[in-house]
């Protein structure tokens, strides 16, 4: 129960701070381009690595730190810092093929998957 209190704990702080930060990275670049989102989406690459260097030998682990700030905080700021540190994971085992293929294939599913779902949302909104 405790380690679900805090992811909890964590997931909250974690979407607070994305609001914060890309909201007034935003308001000092303008809106032309997500800088905001770039911001987070980096911030919590980098802040994710050093958390897993110092947790489990490097590969996060259950411990309630772990939970705490890296599945609760960093999860909630930006997915893409795990994604980011499952690619290291790869590329470290010996996968450079496995890593490319997961940036890859990411990007342009995800897009995909966004342009699809746009397209059916706007459908249902155009059908009713």
């Amino acid at each position: 129960m405790i380690e679900l209190l805090a992811v909890m704990a964590g997931g909250a702080a974690g979407a607070l701070l994305r609001h914060l930060i890309s909201g007034a990275v935003n308001r000092v670049s303008g809106r032309l381009f997500p800088w905001g989102t770039l911001a987070v989406n980096v911030l919590g690459a980098v802040a994710i690595g050093l958390l897993a260097a110092f947790a489990a030998g490097g590969q996060g682990g259950d411990s309630l730190l772990w939970l705490l700030l890296g599945v609760g905080v960093l999860g909630s700021l930006t997915t893409v810092s795990s994604w980011a540190l499952q690619t290291l994971y790869l590329q470290q085992e010996g996968g450079s093929r496995a890593a490319l293929l997961n940036v890859l294939g990411t990007v342009v599913l995800c897009f995909l998957a966004v342009v699809l779902g746009y397209l059916a949302g706007m459908g249902m909104s155009n059908a009713g």
